[in-house]
């Protein structure tokens, strides 16, 4: 089977789609996995200036540095040196160049010929053509002209150009299938590590005792903090609890007595939070992003077992008789109190139990012997 060179998220955060996918693609590929490429021009602020010096330590770091975690058997990692300018046409010429030459001596050193290109970001467009690759996947995971942190039109653009050049599109969501060519687009939905989300785990220290409605992921402008925070008014013998990093003002939901935020925890202690809160949240605005994406914890809450009460969009639509639900700015409050008087998760664990990312990584595995 062909080798894999994959532009993703930077290898080791919290897991992306491509990096469940990729994990299981090694039992047949070797992959190179190139560390992310941004998605708009950089500003004059501190995160900013702060993730680049992270960049520039990372491209010229020694090339096998120590690491807190081993990387899987048959995984290269690296960080390339490009310039995060998208629309820019010499910026776009001057990484095609700086991506190529990295990229080429890393597959030379390996020993892989003719690789597949695999593109989960628009900016991997620049190396396209570079690495007399047999073929290009484009694999979509977000709507990049709803996605937060992203210069919108020109990532569009470089898309849309992405998408002319790619033998094979695979979509996350029919929502996302729908935007590209049907002759090469395929869905392939996200899936589950059941055996981590299903398995019982130790209750989490730091969760407080009594009723919880939690939520665990990014805490982003998507969510709808005004309803959320109606909720917790309405609920004062409930516990607000949200794991991750806080990517927008929370002020107003932090004030309130019974709101907690613990902060980013790794993936692999998930589990020890939500088998144990009562109810499990996904209270999305309604947005063009939200309606074109489907997200992970919607299967690993099912597979844990845990009610859930969410707001309506489009990836819920089959789980919807597991779920309490609501249309988008609704009341949240009742929707917990239902959720909670659901049976128990024996019917939400086996509505996951084939969409684990084995069987995911089977079906790409079909699409890309077919090129």
């Amino acid at each position: 089977m062909a080798d894999l060179v994959v532009f993703g998220e930077d290898w080791g955060g919290h897991p992306s789609s491509t990096q469940h996918l990729a994990g299981h693609l090694l039992a047949h590929h070797r992959v190179v996995w190139v560390n992310s490429i941004g998605l708009r021009r950089p500003r004059l602020s501190a995160h900013d200036l702060a993730r680049a010096a992270r960049k520039l330590k990372a491209a010229f770091a020694p090339p096998a540095p120590k690491r807190a975690a081993p990387l899987p058997d048959g995984l290269t990692l690296v960080s390339p040196m490009a310039i995060p300018w998208p629309g820019n046409p010499l910026a776009e010429r001057l990484n095609s160049l700086l991506l190529g030459r990295r990229l080429r001596a890393v597959i030379d050193e390996k020993g892989i010929s003719r690789p597949i290109l695999w593109a989960s970001l628009p900016s991997a467009l620049s190396a396209v053509g570079t690495l007399n690759e047999r073929a290009v996947v484009y694999y979509c995971g977000d709507d990049f002209g709803a996605l937060s942190g992203v210069d919108h039109a020109p990532v569009l653009d470089m898309e849309r150009r992405l998408v002319k050049r790619a033998d094979l599109v695979i979509a996350a969501s029919a929502e996302l299938a729908r935007r590209f060519p049907a002759e090469k687009t395929h869905l392939v939905p996200h899936g589950v590590d059941v055996d981590l989300f299903s398995h019982p785990a130790p209750r989490a220290g730091d969760l407080p005792e009594g009723k919880v409605a939690g939520f665990y992921g990014s805490i982003s402008d998507w969510l709808d903090l005004p309803m959320i925070a109606n909720a917790a008014i309405a609920l004062p013998d409930w516990t607000f609890v949200f794991v991750g990093p806080v990517r927008t003002d929370v002020s107003g939901l932090a004030a309130l007595p019974n709101v907690r935020f613990l902060g980013a925890r790794p993936h692999a202690a998930l589990p020890s939070y939500v088998q144990h809160w009562t109810v499990s949240l996904i209270p999305f605005r309604d947005t063009p992003q939200i309606r074109a994406c489907n997200p992970l914890k919607l299967r690993e809450y099912l597979a844990s077992g845990t009610p859930v009460a969410a707001t309506r969009f489009p990836a819920l639509v089959p789980y919807e008789p597991l779920v309490s639900a609501i249309d988008p700015g609704g009341a949240l409050a009742p929707a917990i109190l239902a959720a909670h008087a659901m049976p128990d998760g024996t019917a939400r664990r086996a509505s996951v139990a084939q969409e684990g990312w084995d069987r995911r990584a089977e079906a790409v595995e079909a699409l890309l012997a077919k090129l």
